[in-house]
């Protein structure tokens, strides 16, 4: 069987943009574990407030959001919990080929155009590309087998590791 690779450019347009205490990479949490109770806001644009209804029945959101201030990618990274280089696509380094990031974080109310949520390890000024509820249910019946590679021993460094300028 031949595949085919489907070459495109993607055009995206933010749909908000995320704020929190984070003004610099330097120092911040590496994951929303190590953000636990840090507050911030979503500010969404005004056309897409009403894509906002009934979000606030959801106790926790997916952030998908582009990282702005990484330049450039490396196939191969030492991630901030691991002294080892691993294939970016196993770890969740920021310097990616397409910058995107993701995190689930805490609602904890909607008004207007603002979500206010907390447990965010994300950068202020952050451009959001969309908005997911977390629901855990609709992924129980196909995860029978769990594994989770070099973050197996890793993975409790991401309550106090911060990051650092490695990914610049």
């Amino acid at each position: 069987m031949k595949t085919r690779i489907i070459i495109m450019n993607i055009e995206m347009e933010s749909i908000g943009t995320i704020h929190t205490e984070f003004k610099k990479i330097e120092g911040m949490p590496i994951q929303p574990t190590g953000a636990k109770g840090i507050e911030g806001t979503i500010e969404i644009k005004d056309k897409y407030v009403d894509g906002l209804k009934d979000l606030d029945g959801f106790s926790h959101i997916h952030l998908i959001y582009l990282l702005h201030k990484v330049e450039g990618y490396m196939l191969e990274v030492k991630p901030f919990m691991d002294n080892d280089t691993h294939g970016v696509f196993a770890t969740r380094s920021p310097k990616r080929p397409n910058r995107i990031g993701m995190s689930v974080v805490k609602v904890n109310k909607v008004e207007g155009n603002t979500v206010y949520v907390e447990n965010v390890d994300i950068l202020d000024g952050t451009p959001l590309l969309d908005i997911k509820p977390y629901v855990p249910q609709l992924y129980e019946d196909t995860i029978d087998e769990l594994k989770i590679g070099w973050f197996e021993t890793k993975h409790q460094k991401a309550k106090s590791q911060k990051s650092d300028d490695r990914f610049k």
